[in-house]
């Protein structure tokens, strides 16, 4: 059963298209979720609670790629969560992935808020758009999935560190990509 087949169920609020979204795409929202908030327990609910969301969401939407919309579903919850649990403490891979971003971000107006605005997120997929695989991966992997330097690495078969280095240049050109598009002010 491919995506589309599986989006009618929803359409035709059949339960089954909730078992069979968790027969295809569990562990990978289970791993974005887990590599956002370190807890098995936590992911699991996160998980279970994208389905619902993906249920009451659909109909009226339908996703134009389904695995996508889940992992940005996921994400989100896991975000939120990740905010609530973790709003006195620090630490994570998610802490250390939104402070890598954070180092090329400052002076932005409300970087944060502007992420969702329909614009920035248009400017920041086409640079994504322009990267080579590789390094796009690697900066998805990290900072979509908050998947550690060491993780990525072992994907990729390099060292934590040259996963840094990539990840370090590539948020550099997204600085300039930004700046040349108008996103930073002068205020630094």
């Amino acid at each position: 059963m491919d995506d589309r087949q599986l989006i009618e169920l929803y359409f035709a609020r059949d339960e089954s298209a909730i078992k069979l979204t968790a027969d295809r795409y569990g562990k990978y929202c289970f791993a974005i979720a887990n590599n956002i908030l370190a807890s098995s327990e936590d992911a699991e609910e996160i998980v279970n609670e994208a389905y619902l969301r993906a249920w009451n969401s659909i109909p009226p939407q339908r996703p134009a790629v389904f695995r996508l919309f889940l992992a940005r579903i996921t994400r989100n919850l896991s975000l939120n969560r990740y905010e609530k649990r973790n709003a006195k403490k620090r630490g994570g891979e998610a802490e250390l992935a939104l402070e890598e971003l954070a180092e090329f971000t400052v002076g932005t107006v409300n970087i944060e808020g502007e992420l969702m605005e329909h614009e920035l997120e248009k400017t920041i997929n086409a640079f994504l758009n322009r990267l080579p695989k590789r390094e796009r991966t690697i900066f998805l992997r990290r900072y979509f999935r908050f998947e550690s330097n060491e993780e990525i690495g072992k994907y990729f078969g390099s060292s934590a560190a040259s996963i840094a280095v990539s990840l370090s240049r590539t948020r550099k050109k997204l600085r300039k990509h930004l700046e040349k598009e108008g996103y930073f002010n002068d205020r630094q």
